[in-house]
């Protein structure tokens, strides 16, 4: 039987055998090209010996599988592929030496290289918040005694009043007598007695305005108007003319107006930087290209459930009543700059799990090396610990280099590791550093004591201990209570701080 016996007669039938053929085609030429960017090329100089002794072949349709001879691929009508010890180290398991890729590969692969550096990182952390009443600032009107209502003054929920605005007009009855009873024993001159009879007044609930208003009139006077202590909102109004009134019913509640909260919701993921007294700056939509500075009054301890944001609250001037609550706002916090290691964020490469780079040395040899990513700024983001000042690192093509290196089974460099780019071959160690916060607390020409911030590269909570100085210039230049960024590694005679900058510079 010939091939066109199989062929579907219909169109659609044909045009579905056409479409898996098509597929095939494109996955085997995308395997064949990540080998080819992971190997050398046919027309490549190889020594003879990495050619002479392939490490495993493969099919490259199905890269897990590895087989110990040549021959046909049992997936594909196709020979296998040999894989050699130049692209994947060891044999066997490739975890030495790395991966080797020809740098005109390289160069097609629009490979990015950068170098760990020491930076200067600052707070960079934004947020949105909300102007909202400052709920210090609200007063409460109340009736100081029972009376009768006889007139308002227009007043409704919403409304803006200065301060000793009239609400209502209060005809108090039981004040008659009291007044009445005061300004006779006034008449009498005696002192102690007009004192008590005043002070009585006082204790039926008058303000001091109207005693002195009796005194300077001489009659007595029973309907006292209540006015607003503060100015402000009017939230709620619960009087009406002709209405009866007991002593401490609540008459009006006032929002103040004179500062208002700014709640902005930050992550929190993030809220761990951030501390009472802290500056920050608001932006608004409706004051274009002003700002608005205060300070961080207060981090509220519970967090919502359903956005994992905590709200910061810091209060802000409002001058001219200008800030209105319910306004939308863009916050930035500031805070201390200090010295880290930075790497830029396109370089990362998050697993889920664990967050890589790839290290390069510069020769054509690349490794993942495992990190501890701290705090970000701008486009960079900091190493706590996995990574050296001056190592190299892949910027951009990365996770072309990281597909391969998973299928050749390189491992990662894990945190703790040599820091030393030793990909081509041996070379001298280095300490990987971590990296934290502290003051220093006792300092001595060959160690140094600092209450420490925690180091969750290797578990350590925050707490006080003594660190070696291996080079006594380390420390030239600080002082007991100098705040410091340093970096140190854990060998087993103990601590060692290798770097120290006063935070801020």
């Amino acid at each position: 039987m010939t091939p066109k016996h199989f062929m579907p007669r219909t169109p659609a039938g044909r045009a579905a055998i056409l479409a898996i053929i098509a597929s095939g085609a494109v996955g085997f030429g995308a395997a064949r090209l990540s080998d080819h960017a992971a190997t050398p090329s046919t027309g490549d100089k190889v020594a003879p010996a990495a050619k002479d002794k392939p490490l495993y072949w493969y099919d490259p349709m199905v890269p897990t599988q590895h087989f110990d001879k040549p021959g046909k691929s049992p997936f594909m009508d196709m020979q296998l592929t040999p894989k050699y010890a130049d692209g994947s180290g060891e044999a066997g398991s490739g975890n030495a030496a790395g991966l080797s890729i020809d740098p005109a590969a390289s160069q097609a692969l629009g490979l990015r290289m950068v170098s760990v550096r020491r930076g200067t990182l600052g707070s960079a952390l934004t947020a949105t918040g909300t102007i909202d009443f400052n709920q210090r600032g609200v007063a409460i009107v109340q009736a100081r005694s029972g009376g009768f209502v006889q007139r308002v003054y227009a007043r409704a929920p919403g409304d803006v009043i200065r301060a000793g605005a009239p609400l209502a007009d209060i005809l108090v009855p039981d004040w008659g007598g009291a007044q009445a009873e005061y300004l006779a024993v006034r008449r009498t001159g005696n002192v102690a007695l007009t004192q008590a009879a005043r002070q009585r007044l006082s204790l039926l609930g008058m303000p001091p305005g109207l005693i002195a208003s009796i005194e300077q009139s001489g009659h007595p006077r029973i309907t006292v108007t209540i006015t607003t202590p503060t100015g402000g909102v009017i939230k709620t109004l619960g009087v009406r003319a002709g209405m009866t009134v007991t002593a401490g019913e609540t008459l009006a509640e006032i929002d103040g107006l004179n500062t208002v909260w700014l709640n902005a919701a930050v992550p929190e993921a993030s809220a761990g930087a951030l501390k009472p007294g802290q500056s920050a700056k608001a932006t608004l939509a409706a004051f274009p290209g002003e700002a608005f500075t205060g300070r961080v009054s207060a981090i509220l301890p519970d967090v919502a459930a359903d956005s994992r944001t905590l709200t910061v609250r810091f209060e802000l001037p409002n001058r001219n009543g200008r800030l209105r609550p319910g306004m939308f706002a863009n916050v930035s916090f500031g805070g201390d700059t200090r010295s880290a290691l930075l790497v830029p964020s396109e370089a990362l490469i998050r697993t889920g799990k664990r967050t890589l780079v790839m290290l390069a040395d510069g020769k054509g040899h690349y490794k993942p090396a495992e990190v501890q990513v701290g705090h970000e700024a701008g486009d960079d983001s900091e190493i706590v610990a996995g990574l050296s000042e001056g190592e190299t690192i892949v910027a951009s093509g990365q996770f072309l280099i990281d597909s391969e290196a998973s299928l050749a089974g390189i491992a990662a460099r894990p945190i703790g590791a040599s820091s030393a780019v030793a990909l081509a071959g041996p070379s001298k160690p280095s300490p990987a550093l971590y990296e934290t916060t502290g003051t220093i607390e006792e300092l001595k020409p060959g160690s140094v004591t600092l209450s420490h911030e925690p180091v969750p590269a290797i578990g350590w909570p925050a707490m006080t201990m003594t660190f070696a100085l291996p080079d006594p210039t380390i420390g030239r230049g600080f002082e007991v209570g100098d705040r410091v960024r340093f970096g140190f590694d854990h060998p087993n005679d103990g601590p060692t701080v290798h770097r120290m900058s006063k935070v801020g510079q």
